[in-house]
């Protein structure tokens, strides 16, 4: 298995992949036009986005990360879905693969309505995702959480993710997580 370096496409044959992946309650489904509305109100709800990396978004803003969602899909391969519930077609978040911005890997990431909590469905949506993702030829995707989340980090670790390392942002203490294959 090759492991895929930060702005390294994938090969071809995962390009051509199919994008779309079901799990016995989820359809996770590719970054659309369409998800924009169901976007701009998951990024710009403090329960859900004031944990992730950079806060919540602006409906500007979540535009803006719509169409790099969809470029970064084009360009390698994988990436972040829309999270829909099979049986009833809800939009229940967001799950996936990106590059970290600070360098530090590919990283699954997982944002959920916090209606959804106790349910599974991040454990399920976030295992579909590490599997797509190793598939596809990543060796190493990482996860990060803040140490007090720990819905997080528990469904990082019922993944099988281990812990490998920490580090301080915005006061907060983080801990990053690995998958390896």
């Amino acid at each position: 298995m090759n492991q895929i370096l930060p702005n390294q496409a994938l090969p071809s044959q995962v390009l051509g992949a199919p994008r779309t992946v079901t799990t016995p309650r989820l359809s996770l489904l590719p970054p659309s036009p369409e998800q924009l509305p169901d976007l701009i109100r998951l990024k710009g709800d403090e329960r859900v986005f004031g944990y992730m990396l950079h806060g919540t978004r602006t409906p500007e803003r979540t535009a803006e990360e719509l169409d790099d969602d969809i470029e970064f899909w084009r360009v390698r391969g994988y990436g972040t879905w829309s999270v829909f519930e099979r049986g009833t077609g809800e939009f229940l978040g967001l799950c996936g693969l990106m590059e970290r911005p600070d360098g530090r890997g590919i990283a699954l990431r997982f944002a959920l309505w916090p209606e959804c909590r106790g349910k599974g469905y991040a454990r399920e949506a976030s295992r579909a995702a590490l599997d797509f993702g190793h598939r596809a030829g990543l060796a190493r995707i990482i996860g990060i959480a803040r140490e007090t989340n720990h819905a997080s980090r528990a469904v990082m670790t019922d993944l099988g993710m281990t812990e490998c390392g920490e580090f301080l942002n915005r006061g907060h203490r983080m801990v990053v997580f690995e998958s390896r294959r």
